[in-house]
């Protein structure tokens, strides 16, 4: 047998057995490896979440509330915006530029999917 085939081999054998080499359940829930990686950035999470649960959320209150700067939260909006998983509405209040952010139902369908999957995983990790 070749080195390859041996190391191979020895996964293999480590994949159906467990750290002490214990034999490992099969019914293990099958996680999907497509983990959005557009919210799963911290900031963009966050935008993502805080808008899911109000109706909508001006820049300044994304940004008082996230603790992020100007720039960091301008262009991870802008990414959310341009996947069309939040709108973005420029306008005046007075003389006062105001931008206000609502999430889009293709972003609350995102949030729920990435919900689910981060639920198996933490599952799969408690029941593993």
């Amino acid at each position: 047998m070749t080195k390859s085939s041996t190391i191979r081999s020895d996964h293999a054998a480590r994949e159906r057995t467990g750290p002490l080499g214990a034999v490992k359940e099969q019914k293990r829930e099958v996680v999907s490896p497509d983990l959005d990686r557009l919210i799963h950035e911290r900031i963009r999470l966050g935008i993502v979440s805080a808008l899911a649960v109000n109706r909508s959320l001006t820049f300044n209150e994304l940004k008082a509330l996230l603790k992020t700067t100007d720039g960091n939260l301008s262009v991870h909006a802008r990414r959310l915006e341009e996947a069309d998983y939040i709108l973005c509405t420029k306008s005046f209040d007075g003389r006062l530029p105001k931008t206000e952010y609502r999430l889009t139902p293709a972003g609350r369908k995102a949030l729920e999917r990435y919900l689910n999957h981060m639920e198996a995983l933490i599952r799969a990790t408690r029941e593993g």
